[in-house]
């Protein structure tokens, strides 16, 4: 599972789904349009982030839960004892049935709560910024942008991929991006320097990257048997950039898509969903059975069934997830 930071579908041409005149994710439109991508339209478009679901930790929360976050988590650098107890999750499911769990990032684990989330809900071995040093990957005074660049990151999951695909265990590696990242972006030495401003020579490379990662792993003997998953964690936080390039700023979708899923589905287009539905989606894109098709707030979207959104629109869930509920409070939290 390729979480990719700030990555849109409205990156796209307008005439490819997305917002833009110039598509900037040409490799990722392609995949879209050749695998599984989950759409608001009759084209690749994405799912809606929804109040407690717009930045990182929360999106990867929500992506994994079926719940928004409503915890305040000051400056990111607390760690909770405890993380959503209530909660059970996509790790916790995968821990119950003996899956090798790694969770690789190139940023330190701990900010906002990540570290805390992981330990708490899975038996992930994390890996970032700070292991990285520790097992001599980077020099000790090695720090780019978060920490590490994903051109490095890509080349580290690879070895690590390799290693876990090789125990007698099932295995579930997920990855979270980061060169996308607002102010402007990362520009490492794979970016084609084609525009003025940056952060669209970044997406592009951000496209480029994962599309030769995806390659490279269709290419393995594992994947046979190995469903791969890339979503963006929210809509891209850049204003500067998004005031510049959108007509419409409003309506910006999350990026979905899902490859080599043993099932497929006819219920793919002119969906109204949101981040949370990717719960019981993924696991569904691994051949899991869920009864009901809903798991937290999350709807199956293999299934057809009507989704929050469907059922009651986006205002509506906004309106209510920011709401103080004490259900949430003591039976999540």
């Amino acid at each position: 599972w390729i979480y990719m930071e700030s990555m849109e579908s409205s990156y796209a041409s307008r005439e490819k789904g997305g917002k833009l005149n110039e598509n900037l994710i040409p490799e990722l439109t392609e995949l879209a349009e050749n695998n599984i991508n989950f759409s608001e339209s009759d084209i690749m478009g994405g799912a809606t982030s929804s109040y407690g679901t717009g930045w990182t930790t929360a999106s990867l929360f929500a992506q994994t839960s079926g719940l928004p976050m409503l915890l305040n988590i000051g400056d990111g650098t607390y760690e909770y004892k405890k993380f959503a107890p209530g909660a059970y999750t996509f790790g916790d499911i995968l821990k119950s049935e003996k899956y090798v769990q790694k969770f690789m990032m190139g940023s330190d684990a701990v900010f906002g709560g990540r570290k805390s989330y992981l330990e708490n809900h899975g038996s992930y071995e994390i890996y970032d910024y700070n292991l990285a040093k520790k097992k001599g990957d980077i020099p000790k005074n090695y720090y780019e942008w978060w920490g590490i660049e994903d051109e490095k990151l890509y080349k580290f999951a690879k070895r690590e991929l390799q290693e876990i695909s090789q125990k007698d265990q099932p295995f579930a590696l997920s990855l979270l991006t980061v060169d996308t990242h607002f102010v402007g972006g990362y520009v490492c030495s794979q970016c084609h320097k084609k525009h003025k401003d940056r952060y669209l020579d970044v997406i592009h490379c951000a496209s480029r990257q994962v599309s030769n990662f995806v390659k490279w792993i269709q290419k393995q003997k594992f994947y046979k048997n190995t469903t791969i998953v890339i979503t963006g964690d929210h809509p891209t936080m850049d204003g500067e950039f998004v005031s510049k390039y959108y007509d419409d700023p409003q309506r910006r979708k999350v990026y979905n898509c899902i490859i080599n899923a043993p099932i497929q589905t006819d219920h793919d287009k002119k969906r109204e969903f949101n981040t949370f539905d990717f719960y019981p989606t993924v696991l569904s894109a691994m051949g899991v059975y869920i009864e009901g098709d809903r798991l937290g707030l999350g709807t199956n979207l293999f299934s057809g069934k009507k989704t929050l959104a469907e059922q009651y629109g986006y205002e509506k869930i906004d309106t209510e997830f920011s709401k103080t509920s004490k259900f949430y409070n003591n039976y999540i939290w």
